[in-house]
């Protein structure tokens, strides 16, 4: 399975978000997987591909070409330059099977966003799990229960996603057959409840 890793660039965030990318990288190898990820070299996208070249996976970093100086692309593994973020996450979405969040910024929030809303929308059948082991998404699962209470989510919204506190339930999560959606119109139109 080609599982793509959305995860963050950042330099200034704590010592065991990079861990926690490590031990994705070691698990995904462990499991016989390959990496899809942003195909920088910093923080968290280094850490996962670093490891799991290490452990002997193939990689694939998807980066469009404004960041290759800025975050220092990632060139031990196969590496794709894109044009822009745009077409850098849809070249990432269409070589992956599985999608897993990590902790990460603004720019995960988006990539986690879009694939999310496709997947309710039943474009994908993909799975897709948020490993949060230190609650840093815990405020967005909130608000997701609140959205779905004030009726600006469907209550699918929860099936699309797994939600995981370790590595282990992470990978059981994206290897199991996921739930299929089917998209109604109402999923595409608002209309009155």
């Amino acid at each position: 399975m080609r599982v793509c890793v959305f995860c963050s660039s950042s330099g200034r965030i704590d010592r065991r978000y990079l861990e926690l990318a490590e031990q994705v990288g070691r698990e995904l190898a462990r499991r016989g997987h390959a990496l899809v990820s942003g195909g920088a070299t910093v923080s968290c996208m280094g850490a996962v591909a670093r490891a799991a070249r290490d452990g002997g996976a193939h990689t694939v970093g998807v980066i469009p070409q404004a960041l290759v100086d800025v975050e220092v692309a990632d060139d031990d593994g196969e590496l794709i330059v894109t044009e822009d973020m745009r077409s850098r996450k849809g070249e990432m979405d269409r070589r992956s099977d599985a999608f897993l969040v990590l902790p990460g910024g603004l720019g995960t929030l988006e990539e986690l966003f879009e694939i999310w809303t496709s997947r309710v929308l039943g474009m994908h059948d993909k799975p897709i799990a948020i490993l949060d082991p230190y609650s840093l998404y815990e405020p967005l699962r909130d608000l997701m229960k609140h959205l779905l209470e004030e009726g600006f989510a469907r209550p699918r919204v929860f099936d699309a996603i797994g939600w995981t506190s370790t590595v282990a339930e992470a990978f059981d999560h994206l290897e199991r057959t996921p739930v299929r959606l089917e998209a109604t119109a109402e999923d595409y139109l608002e209309s009155e409840p």
